[in-house]
């Protein structure tokens, strides 16, 4: 396998705020930087699309647990769209949490996708929020490049970026899934769940070893 000029280099939420140290960190979450810098050099190299997805909160969201009194973070609530993990407060608008990890190649990047602006949507997928109908546009950007395929990676495993290849896949598009350049928050076995589910989506599951040989 390789990077083709018809693949998009999805990264997802590698921010400071998921990365030790920040507000809802992800265990080793700043280990996938070096791994995913090698492959925006391979993407590049090889003409492919490169996507950067940005978690971006306002003050007060309503996927945070400090929004719902008497809530704890990692509680879960019923919203309209169904069920909602409450999070930590973060990646709020213009905060240094916010801010891609400095040592990413984010400058590589062709688009930057914001998501999660919606008050009271959280939005996991960088296709969709969370209610799986509101679209954050990327769907129409990669038919416009022409891709064909995602090659996903970032923070975290079990959310953002397995909701994101998900989506690929029902959209019709392929997806791979660079699993030591993404990490998970693992809530009571999340990851193995999420792996599980990918791999029935029929999306690849690989290294970036492997991919990049």
């Amino acid at each position: 396998m390789a990077f083709l000029p018809t693949d998009v280099l999805l990264i997802i939420d590698v921010q400071n705020d998921f990365c030790p140290g920040g507000a809802l960190a992800v265990p080793e979450g700043d280990a996938v930087v070096p791994v995913i810098n090698g492959l925006i050099a391979e993407a590049m190299q090889a003409g492919a699309a490169i996507v950067l997805t940005q978690d971006w909160h306002p003050v007060g969201h309503g996927s945070f647990a400090s929004s719902h009194a008497g809530r704890q973070p990692f509680q879960t609530i019923t919203m309209p769209y169904g069920e909602q993990v409450l999070w930590p407060n973060h990646c709020v608008q213009d905060s240094l949490g916010a801010a891609f990890h400095p040592d990413l190649r984010s400058g590589a990047a062709q688009a930057i996708i914001r998501k999660g602006g919606t008050p009271t949507v959280d939005s996991y997928s960088a296709f969709f929020e969370n209610d799986h109908q509101t679209a954050t546009g990327l769907q129409g950007y990669l038919q416009a490049r022409g891709v064909t395929r995602v090659i996903g990676c970032g923070l975290a495993t079990d959310y953002c970026v397995s909701y994101s290849l998900l989506d690929a896949r029902a959209i019709g598009l392929e997806a791979v899934l660079i699993e030591d350049a993404s990490r998970g928050i693992n809530l009571d076995g999340s990851v193995g769940r999420a792996l599980a589910a990918l791999a029935q989506a029929g999306v690849t599951i690989t290294t970036a070893q492997c991919f990049c040989p």
